[in-house]
């Protein structure tokens, strides 16, 4: 049984005899009668009886009728819903990207996307870079945004801007100057993204770059979220590190009283784009892709005119019990 002798069949009910119903199909008689004879044989019963000079549908045929009938609409009903997403007027965009990319121009992304494209659902889902990947290679998302370094097996990377990792401190001493891998590990730290530990890239460059000097960077206090990691170092318990595009995103969230310097040696995050390789992305995907790539791009040309590359401490807040 084919959709096509599906089609025939109902033309003929409509119509009432085989020839109305090639011309309507614009068919010659003979293809039309012969699919439908083979849809008899298939079946084993006979679907039209002739009555006079026309013809109508048996019981079988009237049963068979009401089942095209749902099947041709569940079809056409697919075939539209597959052009919806191709043209981008319905279907889910699926991104993947990091928890803290929320300081960055991730709900300015969304809104240029739902702007353009208001048929599309949005789903931005992810807690960190390591975790992203996994759900890439495992085919659970097309495609997403991350923090380099990461596992690139079976990926496609594509940098897309560098972001400076400052140190962050209360403590006026602390940022007076550049410190080194050295003065960052003999500091009492506070770090986010406790749950991913080293697997976070930031930290993951932090300890290889201690490694390589000789020294540890385990921090006194680890919490999940970069804003609770401030908090605690403003209140004096340890100095923290924190990219220049989330201060900026951040704005008058961050204490008054920190103060912020480079690194001796730069510390940079790069932040990519990543799909698996050779994957072919939806229309949804690349069109989400392309709006994040314009929005980061502006982010980097703001980061290099006004760069929050250096801010002096004003001692620990003080907080009464």
């Amino acid at each position: 049984m084919t959709l096509l002798q599906l089609r025939y069949l109902l033309a003929t009910v409509e119509h009432g005899s085989f020839s109305a119903a090639a011309d309507a199909l614009h068919l010659a008689q003979p293809t039309l009668s012969e699919q439908l004879r083979k849809l008899e044989r298939e079946l084993g019963v006979e679907l039209f009886r002739r009555v006079g000079r026309g013809i109508v549908p048996t019981e079988a045929g009237l049963t068979l009728r009401d089942h095209a009938t749902a099947v041709l609409e569940a079809v056409d009903g697919a075939v539209d819903a597959v052009a919806a997403v191709r043209e981008l007027r319905g279907g889910v965009a699926t991104f993947g990207t990091w928890g803290t990319a929320r300081y960055y121009p991730g709900a300015e992304i969304v809104a240029a996307f739902r702007a353009r494209h208001p048929g599309v659902r949005v789903r931005i889902v992810g807690q960190n870079s390591a975790e992203v990947v996994a759900m890439i290679r495992s085919g659970e998302l097309e495609a997403g945004m991350v923090a380099l370094p990461v596992d690139d097996r079976d990926l496609e990377i594509r940098p897309i801007i560098d972001d400076e990792v400052v140190y962050v401190s209360a403590h006026p001493e602390h940022v007076r100057t550049s410190p080194t891998i050295e003065t960052v590990a003999a500091t009492p730290l506070v770090l986010s993204e406790s749950t991913f530990g080293t697997e976070d890239p930031t930290r993951r460059q932090l300890v290889e770059r201690a490694q390589r000097a000789g020294v540890d960077v385990d921090p006194e206090i680890d919490v999940e979220d970069i804003e609770a990691a401030l908090d605690l170092a403003a209140l004096g318990h340890g100095a923290t590190i924190v990219a220049r595009g989330m201060l900026r995103g951040l704005g008058d969230r961050v204490p008054a009283n920190l103060g912020w310097t480079p690194f001796a040696e730069p510390l940079v995050d790069t932040f990519a784009f990543v799909h698996r390789r050779g994957a072919h992305l939806s229309p949804a995907s690349r069109a989400f892709l392309e709006l994040a790539e314009a929005h980061l791009l502006d982010l980097a040309r703001a980061l290099r005119v006004s760069p929050p590359s250096r801010r002096p401490a004003r001692g620990p807040v003080t907080r009464l019990a």
